[in-house]
């Protein structure tokens, strides 16, 4: 039975190909690759190739090599990404060097040498000593996300974070999505977020992004106490970002363990998922080193999505990873707000096929300066928050567990039967109006706040399905 070819079977040899410096035989790539195309269709594709001048060819008979074709960059940008029709993107000023990855990446596929996973690239930092953001700029950031309450600093962690969180779950989860190509206004994500209306006309993948955002930037926000970077947290965002989104939903929250190709782009990433679940490990390890807030957001969001641990909702979660240190340190927070998808895009497309990340510098300090301006602003407006919620937020979680666990209908008789000898008599009332609160509001998505297992939950709502 013929072997069914891969899509983009091209490009696949291609990068396998690059893999030789010094060039390879017929034999030795059709050993790499007879899983996918047989001797004599790997034959014709390699004459195509060479006919192409996408490889060249050295040698006859068995000394006969392939090797990858030097290609010279192309002068002109792709007319679709600049044509100055009306209404077309204006490109965000960046850095000469950020400008050099534009012209690069915005040539056509076939002029882009394909590469695979290069995990030298990796090897080459080393946290604390190594830094892709220079010591002035993140002086400079630091000077800029700092609360303007010298109090704040000083608060627990996640305290600035949960002071905005209304307005944070709003803006990050729209800016967010819109990168990912979600057609959701801000309007329609606001009302989706406070009201539960989803917009009129829209996928119901569309509204399911939104609401995974919500949920994975609640946990954050909401489990300080757990939330770091470290392979749980990292994995729980899968988890809650792609629930309901994955062809295949035992691949929820799991590190892939199958081959994935990106769209657009000539990368490979790694396929083994041996080398997927320990290069994981080590980037993780390593980004939990650095101790500056914003380099470690920023080598989260630049080895996350090159080494696509999952396989789909990378960057979404190298995004709201890119958030703990901020949660955690008591800055303002990174929202992505008028960050242009293109921009954000041609940023990955640098360090996926060059491993240069100027331009994503670029992209990144735009941001963060945009998202400062808007939550310094917004804390000076707000109300204080609820003190009573603050003092007992522990006894309040572990209420809820508690009668989750139990299977207990969560009505006021069961719930002021709980009330923690913690809480004083004054603040009964508004412990048990709080925690009737957090049952309304308790969904699949969110029980992790809670220490709660989904099938623990899941259990308690069947069992009290029929109470009105």
């Amino acid at each position: 039975m013929p072997k069914k070819l891969t899509d983009d079977l091209n490009e696949r040899i291609e990068a396998e190909i690059v893999r030789h410096v010094e060039g390879v035989g017929i034999d030795v790539l059709h050993a790499a690759l007879a899983e996918i195309v047989s001797r004599r269709t790997l034959q014709r594709r390699l004459a195509n190739l060479a006919d192409q001048k996408r490889v060249s060819v050295s040698g006859k008979g068995p000394s006969l090599r392939y090797r990858q074709s030097q290609i010279i960059y192309a002068r002109s940008h792709e007319p679709a990404l600049i044509a100055a029709s009306p209404g077309t993107e204006v490109d965000t000023p960046v850095s000469p060097e950020g400008e050099e990855i534009r012209r690069y990446v915005r040539q056509p596929r076939q002029q882009r040498a394909p590469v695979s996973y290069k995990q030298s690239f990796l090897e080459q930092y080393t946290p604390n000593s190594t830094a892709y953001l220079p010591e002035s700029l993140r002086t400079q950031l630091h000077n800029l996300g700092r609360p303007a309450t010298p109090k704040v600093e000083d608060a627990p962690a996640g305290t600035f974070a949960r002071d905005i969180l209304n307005r944070l779950l709003i803006d990050l989860s729209w800016a967010s999505s819109q990168l990912e190509g979600n057609t959701y206004s801000r309007l329609d994500t606001e009302r989706l977020i406070e009201y539960g209306q989803a917009a009129a006309g829209k996928d119901a993948l569309e509204t399911q992004m939104i609401l995974n955002h919500k949920a994975a930037i609640e946990y954050l926000v909401r489990d300080t106490e757990h939330v770091g970077v470290n392979p749980e947290t990292v994995i729980a965002l899968h988890a809650f970002l792609s629930d309901g989104l994955m062809p295949d939903p035992a691949t929820c929250g799991r590190l892939r363990s199958r081959p994935v190709e990106i769209g657009g782009s000539v990368y490979l990433p790694i396929a083994l998922p041996q080398r997927i679940e320990e290069l994981f490990g080590v980037v993780i390890e390593m980004a939990a080193e650095i101790l500056d807030p914003f380099e470690q957001a920023f080598f989260l969001m630049v080895h996350l999505p090159y080494l696509q641990p999952f396989e789909d909702v990378n960057k979404r979660v190298s995004r709201l990873a890119a958030n703990i240190p901020f949660i955690r340190h008591n800055l303002s927070p990174l929202s992505f707000i008028d960050v242009a998808a293109k921009d954000y895009i041609e940023a990955l497309l640098g360090v996926y096929e060059l491993n240069r990340v100027e331009l994503l510098h670029d992209i990144f300090v735009r941001a963060y300066e945009r998202s400062c301006q808007q939550y310094v602003a917004v804390r000076q407006q707000l109300i204080p928050p609820d003190a009573v919620r603050l003092r007992y937020r522990t006894q309040l979680s572990a209420l809820v567990a508690a009668i989750v666990r139990s299977g207990a209908k969560a009505d006021l008789a069961v719930i002021r039967a709980q009330v923690p000898g913690t809480v004083v008599e004054a603040d009964h009332e508004r412990f048990v109006a709080l925690a009737m609160e957090e049952f309304q509001n308790l969904h699949s998505g969110n029980v992790i706040r809670f220490g709660l297992r989904p099938l623990e939950f899941a259990a308690w709502q069947e069992r009290n399905s029929g109470d009105t």
